[in-house]
């Protein structure tokens, strides 16, 4: 059979319909080429791009700060599609803002000079070792972050003018000590109150709930009536605690692990150098022969210092004298690196040395000695350590192989289980607003719900469901969402309907009670009937520490002196308020104004900053070019 393949694919057809296949697979090629976003604008404000890749870079920057700062519950709030793209939308306003700022700026011709940068730059602690500038940090980081140093420039030098913008803006308001003193009054203002409370049920046999009345809810509240989709899961997980019990460790395994990382048990090697640089530019001939005559000149006796200060490129070290803070191994450039380990005595001059960065000479301030601690004193964290390194690596194969079965045999968790050495658990049948842990989780959340698992009924991939922690499921039960007939709810309608025709009922009654008051008639008698009785509050303040309810709060600083009112409580009650007394806030302290002052102001700015930047965009032509 396969000579007969081998026969037909030489002739003429077959080799024709092989070069179609070849063209049609390039073109198709090209095409996803072409398609690709590449660098196109993903909006356009007044005639200036944003391009993809800055707005990619500034999703990504974002991305990673909120991970890093919020963790888990960040990639959570990820996992779901509808916040992501509220979040890269957020992205795209702030870089919209941003533009608008930099043209605000150039048309108010404000300018950052290369000194200002280099200023910040320089006091940047990113960029410090022991609380001083140190230039291989520095370049370090950029490299880390994919920076050029040129490029960190440009960016810095449009945050420093935006943030001028924004400084000339906020820096404009201001409180006047009048306004924080009104402040200061209605915040610590307090009042003395009675008031009284209406239970609604006492009206319940005065009102009925007709069938028409429920039928007509239920007609006008239908969608309030669908149920929440349902799944139940069955589910195989692992995690390393449960293969490190079975790992046992030998005394002589404990050792050789030890002698192989022996690195880890100890303190690293240091150096304090001194260098000077000389950077190759484009004759790199003429750099090293500088770089020699700056050597020969410290052979002979000049100061080193005064030699790095006078001819070292790299500027920030040269103003001490070349003198860098103290580095281990893999801080440096590696050519470096290795010449200023390879020496010892402290005032050793290195031979010119060529390095990424240029020629340098280097200086050995201090070196201190790399030491070793014990095998006796770690073997305790060297057998921990080999247990989890041995527990990873089958952690790894047996998610490997449960990848595999889980594809292979989608419809049952067996033979996965089996694998994992582990039981089918299962779950209740739950919403996606009651899932149970892990599965309340942004990712696994989706997985569960997804129309592959629900509809297909295969198996899930293994996820990591947290640190060294895999899951694999399967759907076990599904409800789908349906609207349930009016018999299911009636009891519930009726309720309702009845518990707001009490309310009516009894605001109806109170509000009886207030024109009374009004009137000037004794209205003791009507409590009594009622078993009400009024009640006091002294001192009641505007905001916390109150046993009153806060919709009778919230109506006392509303209300003048002696004009009572009914408000209708969450609770379902109703109460009856007065306000019997206003009590006026003492004179506010030196230090709290100066506090106040300070936050109504910065409250203030922010007002007028955020209505520049919408007057900005209400009169700037914004074209937003792709989807995000």
């Amino acid at each position: 059979m396969l000579e007969k393949i081998r026969e037909g694919s030489q002739g003429f057809w077959a080799k024709a319909i092989l070069g179609l296949v070849i063209i049609t697979f390039a073109l198709a090629g090209v095409g996803s080429y072409l398609n690709t976003k590449g660098d196109e604008p993903v909006a356009t404000v007044n005639g200036q791009e944003i391009g993809y890749s800055s707005f990619e870079r500034a999703y990504q920057s974002e991305r990673s700060r909120m991970e890093s700062q919020y963790g888990e519950q960040f990639a959570d709030l990820a996992a779901d599609a509808g916040y992501l793209k509220q979040f890269r939308q957020s992205i795209l306003d702030r870089l919209i803002a941003d533009v608008l700022l930099d043209q605000a700026a150039t048309d108010l011709g404000i300018r950052i000079s290369a000194e200002q940068i280099k200023k910040q730059i320089v006091g940047m602690k990113e960029f410090q070792l022991d609380g001083k500038f140190d230039n291989e940090r520095y370049l370090m980081v950029l490299r880390q972050v994919g920076y050029q140093p040129s490029d960190f420039r440009d960016y810095l030098r449009g945050e420093m003018t935006r943030q001028q913008v924004k400084q000339a803006l906020m820096g404009s308001d201001f409180a006047l000590v009048n306004e924080v003193e009104e402040a200061y009054s209605l915040q610590q203002q307090t009042r003395d109150i009675r008031y009284f409370n209406v239970a609604a049920n006492q009206f319940a046999s005065a009102v009925s709930v007709s069938d028409d009345e429920v039928n007509n809810y239920y007609q006008t509240n239908i969608a309030q009536y669908d149920t929440e989709e349902k799944v139940s899961l069955a589910y195989v997980e692992l995690t390393l605690d449960d293969l490190l019990t079975d790992i046992k460790v030998t005394d002589e395994e404990a050792e050789a692990y030890y002698q192989a990382n022996i690195g880890n048990y100890g303190t690293e090697g240091q150096r304090k150098v001194a260098h000077i640089l000389i950077e190759m530019g484009e004759d790199e001939d003429a750099a090293l022969a500088s770089a020699e005559s700056v050597l020969a000149k410290i052979e002979a006796g000049e100061d080193f210092a005064a030699l790095a200060t006078e001819f070292s490129a790299d500027t920030f070290s040269a103003e001490d004298g070349g003198e860098l803070d103290w580095f281990v191994r893999g801080d440096m450039d590696p050519a470096f690196e290795e010449a200023a380990f390879a020496m010892e005595t402290a005032g050793s001059i290195s031979p010119v040395i060529k390095s990424t960065f240029g020629y340098h000479i280097i200086k050995l301030i201090e070196a201190k000695k790399a030491q070793t601690t014990p095998f006796a004193e770690v073997k305790e964290d060297v057998v921990k350590s080999l247990k989890n390194e041995r527990g990873l690596d089958k952690l790894y194969a047996l998610h490997q192989r449960m990848s595999e079965v889980a594809f292979e045999v989608p419809d049952s968790l067996v033979e996965v289980a089996d694998i994992a050495g582990k039981s089918i658990q299962q779950t209740s049948l739950f919403t996606s607003q009651s899932a149970p842990a892990p599965f309340d989780a942004g990712r696994l959340l989706n997985v569960a719900f997804s129309e592959e698992l629900i509809h297909q009924g295969v198996n899930s991939e293994v996820i990591e469901a947290g640190a060294d922690h895999i899951i694999v499921f399967r759907v076990n039960e599904h409800e789908a969402v349906r609207t349930k007939s009016i018999d299911e709810v009636k009891d519930s309608i009726m309720a309702s309907l009845s518990a707001d025709k009490q309310q009516a009922a009894a605001a109806q009654w109170s509000n009886g009670i207030v024109a009374q008051l009004q009137a000037g008639e004794d209205v003791s008698s009507l409590l009594s009937e009622k078993s009400i009785e009024w009640q006091e509050q002294a001192e009641l303040a505007r905001f916390g520490g109150n046993s009153v309810a806060q919709e009778v709060v919230t109506e006392s600083f509303k209300l003048a002196p002696a004009v009572p009112k009914v408000v209708e409580l969450a609770s379902g009650n109703v109460a009856v308020v007065e306000v019997t007394k206003v009590n006026q806030a003492e004179k506010i302290e030196d230090n709290q104004l100066t506090a106040l002052q300070t936050r109504l102001a910065s409250a203030k700015s922010q007002q007028t900053l955020m209505g520049y930047v919408a007057s900005l965009k209400a009169n700037a032509e914004i074209k937003i070019s792709t989807q995000i």
